[in-house]
């Protein structure tokens, strides 16, 4: 339920508040001593704190965000040869073949800025 949450816009909701509350509630009844939480997509760190003031204090809750970009920095260190083939100042062109409204939406939401999205076929 914290997908659909976030792709429609509604973390930030008094549902939003209900269903992390359920789902923690339902995971810290199954196993009273976990001691930390990774959040494995790249959706509920943008219900990360409502999750925060849900999660007890003593629960250690970690995004996966902080796992993916720990490991790219320890392979760029590992392969300096791909500094040079990183380009820089480069621009971004986003293409969906869905909606764009509904992509540049969400897309919008990840990336805290607004985008333009264009339309395409693959046919």
């Amino acid at each position: 339920m914290w997908v659909p949450l976030v792709e429609n816009n509604e973390a930030d909701s008094p549902g939003a508040d209900y269903f992390v509350r359920k789902y923690i509630d339902e995971l810290l009844a199954r196993d009273r001593q976990i001691d930390t939480v990774i959040l494995g997509c790249t959706h509920y760190p943008l219900l990360l704190p409502k999750i925060a003031s849900y999660m007890p204090s003593s629960i250690r809750t970690i995004a996966q965000g902080e796992l993916v970009a720990k490991s790219l920095h320890d392979y760029l260190l590992r392969h300096p040869e791909m500094e040079r083939r990183c380009t820089r100042g480069g621009t971004c062109r986003y293409l969906t073949t869905e909606a764009p409204e509904k992509f540049q939406d969400s897309a919008s939401l990840f990336l805290n800025e607004e985008i333009a999205v264009e339309h395409i076929d693959l046919e």
